[in-house]
């Protein structure tokens, strides 16, 4: 179905379904008259002579240089053309596709004095797959993504480079082969291509799309692994949740509840006289507590970064009145401090998460600890079975800390000191692509070492659910009863996380 866009109402779902699944797009009735209502106003200040910031001025520290009339076209083109400083990996083709859709659906609102041929050339390269080459490093995330996003206006300009149909092209070639006419820039319609967050913001919104999958994935893990280690569900009874009325806490006890229900493992661990232990580690009894707040953490993420899918964030904006009169405001809407915020509180919400996971796969492979032979092999000596895939996954859990480190509190003085406090949202919200793949390999593990488990308690049964996660693991990883590279294995099991296998047992 085609994504209408208003500039009032996107929401996540049509955004990745355009970014994922190459969705239509086109402008909606209503934003074509408010677009039209706003550039009235811009068109009105340009023939008056009156002075106003990134219209007839130019930009930054050199707000105070007037332009003459007759350059007003070419100090648009030359923005774009100077703003085009990015270098390092270009964003991939999804990262690019939501950040071209968030932009158009910005421009959409009508409050950036741009024409509807501006946004609507962004919705026909969206349709034709034409997708500009945007490298990924050179915003600081204050004025917006500026570098990123002048990549993406050199193609709508009919410059730059874009890829199309597996080619890499000159920007205005690829725009030719699909039949688009590239934009000849008015007042003020370069700097409100390229004066925004949409970068920080693509990137975060396709990050919280992973860690919702990982964090229902790591449900299912965790309790293959309360089963493998022979743990109590006491600790996940709804009273206990009720009584510190945390939503992330409660649907995680809840998915452990439901996944294990049925186990034949639990019921002859609450027969057994031999079991030592009074109480599980916290990595089992405090799954939902940290689980909980990871889904809570998330949560609050994205609902700062779902008012950014809908708002004006360039600089300055245009505000009619009545249908001869309007207001050029200059503001800050393109600070990016909400998002790099909410960013950082992603990579911490991941970071902790892949910690806790990391010490149940301790838990299982030290002979200590489980219960089990050591490192979940038969014959432990001759076999080293899960020892250096737990390394492995600490590994990936301690790099995962260090990418945690915030962001949003650095800043670096810009532009002779005009852009003096800004937000580094772009490069918070970069380092979250890293940190899921890595969190995803590390549940990947704990997949494999609590089947491992489980199969070495034979002929005792998981829960009904879980043993749907079992059986989905052992069709890609068979168990292991002599030594082999596990890499295979763990990427098997990876790319089944990512496709959504095992979070799809909790829908």
């Amino acid at each position: 179905m085609t994504v209408a866009l208003s500039g009032n109402d996107l929401t996540f779902p049509q955004l990745y379904d355009v970014a994922l699944r190459c969705e239509q797009v086109q402008l909606t009735a209503s934003a074509i008259e408010r677009m039209n209502a706003s550039r009235a106003v811009v068109d009105r200040l340009v023939a008056s002579g009156e002075t106003a910031y990134g219209i007839n001025t130019g930009f930054g520290k050199l707000a105070s240089v007037r332009i003459s009339a007759e350059q007003v076209r070419q100090l648009q083109v030359n923005l774009v053309r100077s703003h085009g400083c990015g270098v390092g990996a270009p964003l991939s083709e999804s990262e690019t596709r939501a950040m071209m859709l968030l932009r158009a659906n910005a421009l959409a609102k009508g409050l950036s004095g741009v024409r509807p041929l501006v946004v609507e050339t962004l919705c026909k390269m969206l349709n034709a797959k034409v997708h500009p080459v945007i490298p990924s490093q050179g915003s600081v995330g204050a004025s917006g993504d500026l570098a990123p996003l002048a990549h993406l206006a050199q193609v709508v300009i009919g410059e730059g480079r874009a890829a199309f149909r597996g080619e890499i092209l000159l920007g205005g070639e690829a725009m030719k082969r699909a039949g688009i006419t590239a934009v000849m820039l008015e007042a003020k319609e370069g700097l409100s291509l390229l004066n925004g967050t949409q970068g920080m913001l693509a990137l975060l919104s396709l990050a919280l799309l992973e860690a919702d999958n990982l964090v229902d994935t790591a449900d299912v893990a965790a309790a293959l692994s309360l089963d493998a280690l022979r743990g109590s569900p006491g600790a996940f009874d709804a009273r206990i949740m009720h009584a510190r009325a945390y939503a992330g806490a409660a649907t995680t006890a809840r998915n452990l509840a439901h996944l294990n229900e049925g186990s034949q493992i639990r019921e002859s661990h609450r027969a057994s006289e031999k079991d030592p232990r009074v109480q599980d580690a916290y990595s089992l009894r405090c799954t939902p507590q940290v689980h909980g707040a990871v889904r809570d953490s998330l949560a609050q993420a994205r609902e700062m970064a779902g008012v950014e899918l809908n708002s004006a964030t360039d600089n300055p904006l245009v505000f009619v009145r009545d249908a001869k009169s309007g207001d050029i405001i200059s503001g800050g809407n393109f600070h990016g401090q909400p998002l790099a915020m909410a960013a950082d509180q992603v990579a911490i919400a991941i970071a902790t998460l892949g910690g806790i996971v990391e010490r149940r796969i301790e838990q299982m492979t030290n002979p200590l600890t489980s219960m089990l032979p050591a490192f979940l092999t038969p014959e432990p000596g001759l076999n080293s079975g899960f020892m250096i895939a737990q390394v492995t996954a600490a590994a990936l859990t301690s790099e995962n800390k260090a990418l945690a480190t915030p962001h949003s509190v650095d800043s670096i003085s810009t532009s002779g000191n005009q852009e003096d406090y800004v937000s580094m949202g772009m490069s918070g919200a970069r380092r979250l692509e890293r940190m899921v793949e890595n969190l995803r390999h590390t549940i990947a593990i704990e997949l494999l070492c609590a089947c491992q488990g489980i199969d070495l308690l034979a002929p005792l049964q998981t829960g009904t659910l879980a043993r749907k996660a079992h059986e989905t693991v052992r069709a890609k990883s068979r168990m292991l009863s002599v030594d082999r590279p596990l890499a295979p294995d763990i990427e098997a099991v990876a790319a089944l996380v990512a496709v959504g296998a095992f979070s799809a047992l909790l829908r």
